[in-house]
């Protein structure tokens, strides 16, 4: 159970370009709301550059929701007919669903157990709001995980692996930098 000291009368504004932000090639990451703020989800700015594909993965405990607020991502969120390891990008759903191109006021809701994806295709930035409950797992997450992308050379996937596993992410297809 969270033991949050926040005054209930008092809310919270992090106006733009605020909160603590984490900066690797990959990714970069800017933590507006966390678990010392609310019980009920961490909520994250993210750019995706050009290139970055987090690779599909599920959740068996995380809900999560994505905005995108810049440019264009491709987005995955539902069970495939059949779960390719190479590549998320042609699955399609047992109704017919595909991966969209998602453009700026697109949203995708992932409940607890549904295979999710998010890439960035074009030769520029996307900018999108990624909230994960609960928190704070993600948020402990990113830390570690941009801490390993932050190394020069292409990521170590198998420290990626292990990290993943940590926190309830099991690794469908491979995640993916232009550097790897």
């Amino acid at each position: 159970m969270s033991t949050l000291t926040v005054n209930a009368l008092e809310g919270l504004v992090v106006p733009p370009g605020e909160g603590r932000t984490l900066v690797t090639t990959a990714q970069a990451v800017t933590f507006k709301v966390t678990g010392e703020r609310s019980t009920a989800g961490s909520l994250f700015e993210v750019v995706v550059p050009p290139g970055f594909d987090v690779g599909a993965h599920v959740h068996a405990n995380s809900e999560e929701l994505f905005y995108v607020v810049e440019g264009e991502l491709d987005l995955l969120a539902f069970e495939p007919r059949v779960r390719t390891p190479d590549s998320w990008r042609t699955w399609e759903s047992s109704s017919g669903m595909r991966p969209v191109r998602a453009t700026p006021g697109t949203v995708a809701h992932v409940p607890p157990g549904c295979p999710h994806a998010f890439a960035n295709p074009t030769d520029k930035e996307a900018r999108m709001l990624f909230q994960a409950s609960p928190p704070p797992a993600h948020e402990r997450y990113f830390e570690e995980l941009l801490e390993i992308l932050s190394c020069d050379g292409p990521p170590d996937m198998a420290a990626i692996a292990e990290l993943r596993a940590c926190y309830d992410i099991h690794q469908l297809t491979p995640l993916r930098t232009r550097h790897g």
